[in-house]
């Protein structure tokens, strides 16, 4: 059975004055437990408005699509709040969604950021961390739940080649097993990391 699925989605945009832009016709995607697959495209492609609607960020205009309840997601800007420390950024996915409390929350996170190589920035904040570091506390915060599926947006895109080649390797690893990786990116050295590759142009997926 797939744990991601979704069937004849469309995707919309209306711009006032010019007439509705469709960015997704009628996309078909099927991904097993554990199977990594990679979208690839060019900028402009949709390829992060079919990440962000399989993630629940965006609406579909029509087609059905299924997603389990416990994902996770890795952005392209990281997303972290600024406020928290590194620990309680990747804490907060456990606080909404409830599935590990108190000691055991805590103890996998803490596993995480020692698996990402931050095993002493727990404390810090995000601006005191290179851009490197806050992928890999993006990368730890989308895991702690113990997601059966992580959605990735060019997880490398703001980075350098050296740096996003460690945070390749590292998702890669630790999404081993029964957590599918439904990654979207430009960059075939990203793909080479997954069991599948789909192409999305021109608003279908093949």
């Amino acid at each position: 059975m797939a744990v991601v699925e979704t069937v004849k989605v469309t995707k919309r945009f209306r711009i006032p004055g010019q007439p509705p832009v469709e960015v997704l016709k009628g996309v078909d995607l099927s991904v097993a437990p554990g199977e990594r697959v990679a979208i690839l495209g060019r900028s402009g492609a949709g390829k992060s408005t079919l990440l962000h609607i399989l993630g629940g960020l965006l609406r579909p205009t029509s087609g059905r699509v299924s997603v389990p309840k416990n994902f996770g997601f890795v952005f392209q800007a990281y997303h972290l709040m600024p406020e928290l420390t590194v620990l309680e950024n990747v804490l907060l996915p456990t606080l909404a969604r409830g599935t590990l409390r108190g000691g055991a929350a805590k103890e996998r996170a803490k596993a995480l950021l020692d698996a990402v190589g931050l095993p002493d920035r727990m404390d810090h904040l995000p601006a005191e961390l290179s851009g490197g570091e806050r992928q890999r506390v993006a990368l730890a915060r989308a895991l702690v739940t113990n997601p059966e599926v992580v959605f990735a947006d060019e997880p490398t895109g703001n980075l350098d080649s050296m740096t996003g080649a460690d945070i390749l390797k590292m998702l890669a690893e630790l999404s081993k097993g029964s957590t599918a990786l439904v990654m979207v990116t430009h960059s075939h050295e990203a793909a080479a990391i997954c069991d599948r590759t789909l192409t999305l142009a021109d608003g279908i997926l093949k």
